[in-house]
């Protein structure tokens, strides 16, 4: 339920393709939220006093319109005691400019600064100098023998795995796309909060992916916190330092590498806060009383990172939880029905819950189903038998 937030409190905007995590977290941190999505999910609106569409006005696929976008931020920039703008996944294009922006909220996060790991050409030569291991990257098309083999073309201004493609599926010429080679390893993240050139890690966790159509690794969900080895962890944190005293990224961060045994390798940076930390909220709710979003206002405004012992909070703050969450997505196009929105707004391990009436496509996103258990093994079984669970609530209860 949503927590209890005083009308006078400071307000704070969030905004992305999704705002209900960044909602319900700046919720708990006591502020009035302004949210801006495309969705416009019960739960998303529970946490939030005002939302604001900013989706296509023909409902065209998961994409924000540039103008319902700015009619909504200048209105927020009106009402009294706003903070300023915190985004998420689905706004990086426009995070510079909106840093920049008159006649909208201050935006709390990495304008300027996400330019240097937003572009490929500047990020990978950052890694290749600091000497951080990443896949091997060409900024022309993999020539003959093997062609695009092996091989993976992606967007730098996409996001959940929507930007990465088979090299030998799309066309080459597309702009400002980079072709990086298929490496080996598990798909991880570290979500990171930074300030003044130093860096603290929240956690580390595993990403979960789905193959849709053409796109062979779209983010399906997480697990968290991992636990890596003691030396591969202090190098990652590393890395993450190195990157963030050459950048002066700050905020909340995000990290993708794979780990492969003890080694690892640097996909790309996240340069606003992500979706794992609804993990590390749930598992350490004593660490961050205030949420993540909190420790982000913390870094951005004031400068100030928590204090944790070697770099990381999952040292400082040990876990016998484990968290998961993962995306359901639609098997079949259906049209929502009261029955089934009310039974997900009802259901603890539910969010994003779409309301009566909203048409959801086959292989779009219906929902997020979250999970807690004591180890691993039993998160995934857990996670199995609620997606199962959810398919068959959406063949019975919802209309097609």
């Amino acid at each position: 339920m949503m927590a209890h937030v005083s009308a006078r409190a400071p307000r704070v905007a969030v905004a992305g393709l999704s705002a209900r995590l960044l909602a319900q977290s700046a919720a708990r941190a006591g502020l009035n939220v302004v949210a801006l999505d495309i969705f416009g999910d019960r739960d998303t609106r529970e946490h939030a006093g005002l939302w604001f569409d900013i989706g296509k006005p023909d409902g065209n696929g998961l994409s924000i319109d540039r103008a319902r976008l700015y009619d909504a931020l200048e209105h927020a920039a009106r009402l009294p005691r706003m903070l300023g703008l915190i985004v998420t996944s689905g706004l990086e294009p426009l995070a510079n400019e909106l840093s920049r922006a008159p006649g909208v909220p201050r935006f709390i996060g990495n304008g300027a600064q996400a330019l240097a790991v937003r572009d490929p050409r500047r990020f990978f030569a950052l890694l290749d100098e600091a000497g951080i291991p990443h896949p091997e990257v060409s900024f022309a098309a993999p020539a003959a023998p093997a062609g695009p083999e092996g091989w993976l073309v992606k967007r730098p201004d996409g996001c959940g795995g929507t930007h990465v493609e088979w090299a030998g599926d799309v066309d080459r010429t597309v702009p400002r796309a980079y072709f990086q080679r298929l490496a080996q390893g598990r798909p991880m993240s570290a979500l990171f909060v930074a300030a003044h050139r130093e860096a603290v890690v929240i956690g580390f966790a595993e990403q979960l992916t789905v193959a849709a159509g053409r796109l062979p690794f779209v983010h399906a969900g997480s697990l968290g916190p991992a636990q890596l080895p003691a030396d591969t962890a202090a190098r990652v944190i590393a890395a993450i330092e190195a990157i963030v005293w050459k950048t002066d990224l700050t905020g909340l961060n995000s990290i993708d590498f794979l780990l492969d045994g003890d080694d690892f390798s640097v996909l790309e940076i996240n340069a606003r806060p992500s979706s794992t930390m609804a993990l590390y909220e749930t598992v350490w709710p004593d660490a961050w009383p205030r949420g993540l979003v909190g420790a982000h206002l913390d870094a951005c405004l004031h400068g100030e990172l928590p204090q944790v012992a070697q770099g990381c909070a999952a040292m400082t703050h040990p876990s016998p939880l484990f968290a998961g969450q993962r995306v359901v997505f639609a098997p079949t196009g259906f049209t929502v029905s009261r029955e089934f929105s009310d039974a997900c707004f009802a259901d603890p391990a539910c969010h994003d819950v779409p309301s009566p009436g909203a048409r959801i496509e086959a292989g779009m996103p219906v929902c997020t189903m979250t999970f807690t258990a004591p180890a691993f093994a039993a998160l995934r079984d857990a996670m199995e038998r609620e997606h199962a669970r959810l398919l068959q609530r959406i063949d019975t209860l919802s209309r097609s």
